[in-house]
């Protein structure tokens, strides 16, 4: 009985951590100095963060943080490469001249925006675009943490309010519910429920596609095909899972009340949105990874060599 085993990788350090910590710590402390007073000011009771819509934040601020840390041989190992100065310069002082202005006249997206050309700036004056390109995917993914603009928020609830109010009211209808719509206010029995702007899934759906993002960098499918459909059922799932829970604080209000409706069902409700667009997406992936335009040959090899690596 014999083991087999392929494809195994080490990433050994070049160099030790506290020559490491020699070179990066300084920038380590400017981000400290910059950013934790900001990110405190967020957490704060009424503070950007506190809120539903932003709530998923702090979650991207802790994922960011872990996926450079999974690249940590970009920064323990020495560098011998090509360095950009010119272009690292240019979006280091592009970052500071946005995080001096959202600080100092409260622009969130500003505030928080810095900081991706500030990690992209610092990454090229030190590791070049070949150190960027390994850190891409955790500079990029710190978008999320930017809040939509106001102005694209107010163009999208309406409709997106409308519409999940209309296939509510048909859906309970079409199962006999008594129930009818007067613009966003939906009358069913005795209770007069308004579709509000939290209801519109906008936030969700931002929060939501950072989820499917996330979701693909971490499945590393070789199928491109298979991705782009992944990609273009996020927002779709989004606004599927946002009227599910509008249907559940519905028939909770009607068949218990209202006080259920907006006690701890109503609080949940952004947690219930999460696991039901998960359920949706794995089940989505699940299913199309079953036909054979879809399959990711990178997966497919690997279940072989796990099979003859247990044997």
């Amino acid at each position: 009985m014999t083991a087999t085993i392929t494809n195994t990788t080490t990433r050994e350090p070049t160099r030790s951590i506290q020559a490491a910590l020699f070179e990066w710590g300084p920038l380590l402390l400017g981000f400290l100095l910059l950013y934790a007073p900001s990110v405190s000011d967020f957490l704060a009771k009424d503070g950007l963060w506190d809120s539903d819509d932003q709530a998923h934040g702090p979650i991207i601020l802790l994922v960011v943080a872990y996926l450079l840390w999974d690249k940590g041989e970009v920064f323990l190992n020495e560098w011998k490469g090509k360095t950009n100065p010119i272009l690292g310069s240019l979006l280091v002082m592009l970052g500071l001249a946005m995080y001096i202005l959202g600080r100092s006249q409260i622009i969130n997206i500003f505030e928080i925006g810095s900081s991706i050309p500030l990690m992209a700036g610092c990454i090229l004056l030190t590791r070049g675009f070949a150190g960027l390109r390994t850190i891409w995917f955790a500079v990029l993914f710190a978008i999320f943490m930017i809040p939509l603009p106001g102005v694209l928020v107010d163009a999208a609830t309406g409709p997106l309010k409308h519409y999940i109010s209309i296939i509510s009211e048909n859906v309970l209808y079409w199962v006999g519910y008594p129930i009818a719509r007067t613009g966003v206010t939906i009358v069913i029995g005795q209770y007069q429920l308004l579709v509000a702007d939290a209801c519109s899934g906008m936030h969700s759906m931002f929060s939501l596609s950072a989820l499917g993002f996330l979701y693909l960098y971490l499945m590393q499918y070789t199928n491109k095909l298979r991705s782009a459909f992944i990609l273009a059922v996020i927002l779709p799932i989004a606004f599927v899972a946002n009227i599910i829970r509008v249907l559940i604080l519905i028939l909770v209000t009607y068949h218990f009340g209202d006080e259920a409706g907006q006690g701890f069902i109503h609080g949940a409700a952004g947690m219930m949105l999460f696991v039901i667009s998960l359920v949706l997406l794995f089940s989505f992936d699940s299913i199309i990874g079953k036909f054979s335009l879809f399959k990711d040959k990178a997966i497919d090899k690997a279940k072989p060599m796990k099979a003859e690596a247990t044997q």
